[in-house]
């Protein structure tokens, strides 16, 4: 077989060298566009992880590199002087020049081909090549000569970046931040060899334009640089390599391969440089690209499909927490607001890949630190209570844990009753000790309703039925319920979810939205709102309102997000209006805001008002961040006591983002840019993600739903787990407590050694 590689790049060398050793019959030629010893940047970082998984493909390799890396098991964050260290960190940095000759060496060693000072843009020349790889780099010639055939994307970020050296030498990788006159910027920064570190700097492009700094003008950004951290340096100074500021390109390739063409490398997809390094992303597919040719050899399109399948899941997931970890230093303004330690916490937990848990298993010193820190802030007795089961006020209602039920639609009311199947639904999650419950959506009239099996609270009726409800939680536990009070404008008369999502009733009645946009294609276009359906509205919640306090309700939450009828108003995508409730966005508060203002001043002033919002449409020209601080401190200012932050089912042909935790970001950006408190959800299923959010401070309360579903007790479970001693368990069910405590011990320490177990051995080397 002939196998034509592009690009001698650590991956194209390491694929090399593995697909030779595994054939040796193969002919395998590397051509490279620059000159056997030339490199650009400094260094490059391998973990633990990788260090084995290298040791066990070439051991020659890993040798030959394991022998010139600087080790190092400790990070450090420094910011203006303040320093903590988080030891339990295996990682290497190796000089990215070393590298490419240690590889290079081996490739001659093996038999392959290397041809330097070859620079390919035409492949008729390798026609009779069984094989192209393509790992020419982020500007990749190869692949971007068929873009439609790849399905190549390539998105620029905000920050702007520039990578350089230092002679000063690092005990640790060591994140540098610094507040300087223009704004904050960040140097992330090792050692990769004695004497010689990477540095590179980034910051905001605001901040980049006020320090006057010049893309390719290399002696003024090291002149900058060098007096802004003066004090990082310790005296030593900068060194470039053709180091101009640059943007980060998010490379993404909906297909790896085209006839005999496959995709390596950053060629194929990149990954911020903030959770390591693409040339660790590089070898590693390098690694899966060698093994898929050896198993079909006689059928190269099966090797490929086999390729992408074994990596794609993978892949993207690292860059899914890259692009986590890229946008928290895009937001580095508001991060670094925080005190010291909870900053430190946010560094380190930034992609959400990593967890207090995770961390506590490193160094669990830092962690104690951290959470003493937070108990101290909001006057915990016990210093050591986990963040969840901290107390909270709003207004006059005190909850007792930090965990919320978020409302799920049960679609079970009939003529809105609720009946008990709600009873023992809410019931049976306040003796679990949720601290509070937000009911399902509860619709203000008839023709606000969802689906047919949406509650009310309009009549006496279904005041005393919700009323039964209410009791049952206030006898039987301290939790706190909710009422979440809507309407469903365009997104109602459907059927229930079981009987066709978004499918209409067969006689569905009149919607309301701020225009006449159906939700779907299947929906009914409504009527766009005049000045009496406003009033008829407003009027419908304020008298919510106060059948709400008289039901007993504790709370109430404004329905204004997913695409019901409040939230129509606020996205540009369903608002279209051009009076005075449409356009800019303190036109499409107006009517949200107005009906605010109604609910506010009907329902007892002891007791607070939540607002639910999207905060991201997941759709071209959909709401912006700015918009969604605005909307935020709207409602705050209205007297809006917190902000539930959501996004997403504006329209039914969004694209959301999903992944752990993924609506945080939202929730921190809101919190700790307005100011105001906030509920959090989406994707949260654990107690130790539920800490790490409320640890981060990017939410104040953390609402689950689909894990509280089938799991009524998550809160109890949550306790034991964590051992701790909660005081609102009912009589009834105390002699539990022997029972689940120790098992949820057992169970803890089992995954804690697990973890331990499965953490890779350290590759550093010692005397």
């Amino acid at each position: 077989m002939k196998i034509t590689v592009i690009g001698g790049g650590p991956g194209g060398l390491y694929f090399s060298i593995l697909s030779k050793k595994a054939n040796p019959e193969f002919q395998i030629d590397v051509y490279e566009r620059n000159k056997a010893d030339d490199a650009f940047g400094f260094g490059v970082v391998f973990s633990d992880e990788t260090l084995s998984e290298f040791l066990t493909r070439d051991p020659k390799s890993y040798e030959l590199i394991r022998s010139r890396f600087a080790y190092w098991d400790d990070l450090d964050i420094v910011r203006d002087g303040e320093k903590v260290r988080i030891t339990g960190n295996g990682f290497c940095g190796c000089s990215r020049k070393t590298l490419l000759q240690l590889l290079q060496q081996r490739c001659q060693e093996e038999g392959v081909g290397l041809h330097f000072d070859h620079n390919v843009d035409d492949l008729s020349q390798f026609k009779d090549s069984d094989v192209i790889v393509a790992s020419d780099g982020i500007n990749s010639a190869i692949r971007d000569q068929y873009p439609d055939d790849f399905g190549t994307t390539s998105v620029l970020q905000k920050n702007k970046f520039v990578w350089m050296g230092s002679t000063r030498p690092l005990d640790a990788f060591t994140y540098f931040f610094r507040n300087t006159p223009y704004g904050p910027i960040v140097a992330h920064t090792y050692q990769y060899e004695e004497g010689k570190s990477t540095w590179i700097f980034e910051t905001s492009p605001q901040t980049w334009e006020k320090a006057g700094f010049v893309t390719e003008d290399e002696e003024g950004t090291i002149e900058k640089l060098s007096e802004l951290f003066k004090k990082e340096l310790d005296g030593h100074g900068l060194i470039s390599n053709k180091s101009h500021w640059r943007n980060f390109p998010v490379i993404t390739n909906a297909v790896w391969h085209k006839d005999n063409i496959v995709l390596l490398g950053d060629a194929k997809a990149t990954a911020h440089y903030s959770i390591g390094s693409g040339t660790k992303l590089a070898m590693e597919c390098a690694i899966a690209l060698a093994d898929a040719i050896a198993a079909h050899l006689n059928d190269i399109p099966q090797a490929f499909q086999a390729y992408e399948k074994n990596r794609r899941k993978r892949v993207e997931m690292i860059q899914h927490a890259a692009k986590v970890s890229l946008e928290w230093f895009e937001d580095i303004d508001r991060h670094i607001q925080q005190d010291f330690l909870p900053f430190a916490f946010g560094v380190m937990t930034r992609s959400k890949k990593v967890t207090f848990e995770n961390l506590a298993i490193r160094d669990a010193s830092f962690t104690d630190a951290v959470l003493k820190e937070f108990n101290t802030a909001v006057a915990s007795e016990n210093l050591k209570t986990p963040p969840a089961f901290t107390s909270y006020q709003l207004r006059k209602m005190h909850l007792n844990n930090r965990i919320v039920m978020a409302p799920m639609e049960q679609y079970t009311a009939k003529d809105g009753l609720v009946s008990d199947w709600h009873l023992v639904h809410y019931g049976s999650r306040a003796i679990g000790g949720v601290g509070l419950i937000l009911t399902e959506a509860v619709a203000v009239s008839e023709e606000g309703k969802i689906t047919l099996g949406c509650p009310l609270i309009n009549t006496q009726k279904q005041i005393d039925s919700w009323k039964k409800v209410t009791s049952f939680v206030h006898q039987n536990s301290k939790t706190k319920i909710g009422i979440q009070l809507g309407h469903s404008g365009r997104r109602g008369a459907a059927k229930m979810p079981w009987e066709g999502y978004n499918e209409p009733l067969e006689n569905p009645w009149e919607l309301l939205s701020a225009s006449a946009i159906p939700y779907s294609s299947r929906m009914p276009v409504p009527k766009a709102m005049d000045r009496q359906d406003m009033d008829i509205v407003m009027a419908q919640f304020a008298q919510a309102a106060k059948n709400a306090e008289q039901a007993g309700f504790d709370m109430i939450e404004l329905q204004a997000h997913h695409g019901f009828l409040l939230a129509s108003f606020l996205s540009p995508l369903t608002n279209t209006r051009n009076d005075e409730y449409g356009g800019s966005t303190a036109n499409r508060l107006r009517f949200p805001l107005e009906v605010f203002h109604a609910v506010r001043e009907n329902f007892d002033t002891d007791r607070p008002i939540s607002v639910r919002i999207s905060a991201s449409d997941w759709a071209e020209g959909g709401i912006t961040s700015e918009e969604v601080l605005e909307i935020a401190e709207a409602f705050n200012k209205a007297g809006a006591d917190i902000i539930n932050v959501s996004s997403g089912y504006t329209v039914s042909h969004q694209k959301p983002a999903y992944g752990r935790m993924y609506q945080t970001p939202f929730s921190d950006a809101v919190r700790n840019s307005v100011h105001v408190p906030t509920i959090t959800a989406g994707s949260i299923q654990d107690i130790d993600q539920i800490n790490t959010i409320i640890l981060n401070r990017r939410a104040d309360l953390v609402a689950l739903g689909r894990p509280l579903l089938l799991d009524p007790g998550f809160v109890r479970n949550a306790q034991a787990y964590e051992q701790y001693p909660a005081e609102d368990i009912p009589q009834q069910y105390e002699a539990g407590v022997s029972h689940l405590y120790p098992y949820k011990l057992s169970e803890r320490k089992a995954v804690e050694g697990m973890k331990k177990a499965l953490k890779p051995e350290s590759h550093k080397i010692t005397n």
